[in-house]
C-alpha cells in the first residue's frame, strides 16, 4: 500500500513532457523501390517482403525554394517602391521587412485599387525613384578626396570634382555639380586637407552634399607632400568657416557603379 502511494506521488512531481512531442511541418514524398503486385476485387492482397519497404526520396518540401509573395506597398520604402506599388519579394523578406512592419499588406484585388486610388489622390511623391535615397546616402557618407596639382595655378571646376568621384566609384556629369559660389585656387598649402561641399542633383530632384578635402600633388617624388595614412579618418578643418557658403542645386541624372538608379 505504502508503495503503491509513492509511486503516485513520483509520477506526479516528476512528470515532465518531452519537446519532441511538439509537432513539426515536414512533408516527403516517397517512392516504393519495388512496388508489391496489383491484386484483383476482392481479392486478398498478398504479404509485403521486406523489399516492399525500399523507398526513394521523391521530394523533400522542407528544402524547396518557396515562391516569392507579392505585397503592396503603403507607403514609401527606400530601395523597394513607392506607395501603391506591387512588389515581388522573397516569403522572409517580406515579412519581416514589410508586413510586420505595416510597410504593406497582401495582395489582393481590394488593396491594389485602394492604395492605387491613395497614390493617385495624393500630391506628387518627394522621390524620384526607389534607389534615388539610397543613392544620396551613398554620396553624403563619402569623403572626397579632390587631388590638385601642387606645382601649376588652378580653380576647382565641376570636372575637378567628376574625375574624384570617378575615381570613387560614381559617374556624374558636369551639370550635376555645383560648387560653392566662392572660387576654390591654388596651389595654397594653407588649404592642405581642408574640407568644403558640393551638391549633386540626382534626377533632377534629390540633393545630395558631399564633403570634399583638397590634397596637393607634385610630379616631382622629391617635391611631394608626406602621406598621410588614412587620412579620410582625420578631423579636417572647413575651408569657408563653419557653415561654408551656400551652394545652388543643378538638375541632372548621375549614375552610380555602386548604387544605381
Amino acid at each position: 500500500m505504502l508503495g503503491n502511494v509513492v509511486k503516485v506521488l513520483g509520477n506526479g512531481l516528476c512528470a515532465t513532457q518531452s519537446v519532441l512531442l511538439q509537432s513539426s511541418r515536414n512533408t516527403f514524398v516517397l517512392k516504393r523501390r519495388f512496388p508489391p503486385n496489383l491484386y484483383k476485387k476482392n481479392q486478398k492482397p498478398g504479404k509485403l517482403r521486406g523489399r516492399h519497404f525500399v523507398y526513394d526520396l521523391v521530394e523533400d518540401t522542407t528544402i524547396k525554394k518557396k515562391p516569392n509573395l507579392e505585397v503592396v506597398l503603403t507607403t514609401f520604402v527606400e530601395g523597394i517602391g513607392s506607395k501603391g506599388d506591387v512588389v515581388s519579394l522573397k516569403p522572409n523578406e517580406a515579412y519581416n521587412k514589410l508586413l510586420l512592419p505595416g510597410l504593406a499588406v497582401y495582395k489582393t484585388p481590394e488593396n491594389v485599387a485602394k492604395y492605387a486610388t491613395e497614390k493617385d489622390e495624393k500630391e506628387a511623391e518627394v522621390h524620384s525613384s526607389a534607389y534615388a535615397q539610397r543613392t544620396v546616402n551613398k554620396l553624403e557618407s563619402l569623403i572626397l578626396a579632390v587631388v590638385m596639382n601642387k606645382d601649376h595655378p588652378w580653380v576647382i571646376e565641376p570636372w575637378h570634382i567628376k574625375m574624384s568621384l570617378r575615381k570613387a566609384g560614381y559617374y556624374v556629369p558636369d551639370s550635376a555639380i555645383t560648387l560653392p559660389e566662392t572660387p576654390i585656387t591654388g596651389p595654397d598649402l594653407l588649404k592642405q586637407n581642408k574640407e568644403f561641399y558640393c551638391t549633386v542633383t540626382v534626377n533632377n530632384l534629390e540633393k545630395a552634399r558631399v564633403r570634399c578635402r583638397i590634397h596637393h600633388w607634385s610630379t616631382e617624388p622629391s617635391d611631394r607632400l608626406p602621406y598621410v595614412f588614412e587620412h579620410w579618418k582625420l578631423d579636417a578643418e572647413p575651408l569657408f568657416g563653419d557653415a561654408g557658403p551656400a551652394a545652388s542645386v543643378g538638375n541632372a541624372k548621375p549614375e552610380s557603379r555602386q548604387s544605381a538608379d
